[in-house]
């Protein structure tokens, strides 16, 4: 990562409250085309999430904990701040000064950019500017929040007008927190209805959603030069696994998650 940062445009793309176990089937199946094309292998790396919920999740993942390889440990990563006795930060490791990754990432040229989803990076109130409040930049509207049918879509046209508006030489570290996957989904499938809820049916048809347009946010990205991207989820959710629903709670459901990075190269 020393290499990456400083040299390329960084991506993190936040799948929020997706499952491991769903976002492998539908890899395996064949129904997401533009993610798998991506990964490695064309499949998700099992990982554990750093929190059960948002704003815990992300709290880590912006100092440098990204979610963990499942297996045992202990796991290089791939950014750290500064701590004497880190068993995970090793050569490769892009170690910085400051309490979090994207004022380091400020600190080092680039431009930091944070386009929100869920009601933790809405703005509305103390909480929910506390994690856009790390960015240079942030954006957040009704139409990218869980409510709406079509969030990942404005999201995506969001990301596409900051990457246009930056000069060429610009560094870029542009976060997306995507909230089509969380409660409520149920709009996702056609079919459904609200009375029915949300299912692992309606949270597979959101994933195949995001798919359908995570292309654009990968084009606009290497559009001026190769991109490291990083897509994960910051925690699964439950569906009546053992009698549980939601997240905050400690299930495997919850906190097992998917995960990729991968470089972006521009156009030729």
């Amino acid at each position: 990562m020393n290499e990456v940062v400083g040299r390329d445009d960084l991506l993190l793309l936040t799948l929020d409250t997706l499952r491991h176990d769903v976002a492998v089937e539908l890899a395996a199946a064949g129904r997401l085309p533009n993610l798998t094309a991506r990964l490695p292998g064309g499949t998700w790396e099992k990982r554990h999430a750093p929190g059960n919920f948002t704003y815990a999740s992300h709290q880590a993942m912006f100092a440098g904990f990204l979610p963990t390889p499942a297996g045992p440990g202990p796991h290089p990563r791939l950014f750290a701040a500064r701590f004497a006795g880190s068993e995970t930060t090793a050569d490769g490791t892009f170690v910085f000064e400051t309490p979090d990754l994207v004022s380091a990432l400020a600190a080092r040229g680039y431009r930091t950019v944070c386009i929100g989803g869920v009601g933790f990076f809405n703005k509305q109130g103390a909480l929910g500017d506390v994690l856009p409040g790390y960015f240079q930049e942030s954006h957040w509207e009704p139409e990218f929040s869980v409510a709406s049918a079509t969030s990942f879509e404005a999201q995506v046209a969001r990301a596409e007008k900051t990457v246009s508006e930056l000069p060429p030489q610009q560094r870029l570290f542009l976060f997306l927190n995507a909230s089509a996957l969380h409660q409520p989904n149920w709009f996702h499938l056609p079919g459904a209805t609200r009375e029915a809820g949300d299912s692992r049916l309606t949270h597979a048809a959101a994933l195949e959603y995001i798919d359908r347009h995570v292309g654009r946010l990968f084009d606009a990205m290497s559009s001026r030069r190769r991109c490291f991207a990083i897509v994960c989820s910051d925690h699964g959710t439950a569906y009546g696994d053992d009698g549980y629903t939601g997240h905050r709670l400690g299930h495997e459901s919850v906190w097992t998650v998917p995960y990729g990075h991968f470089f972006l190269e521009p156009p030729t």
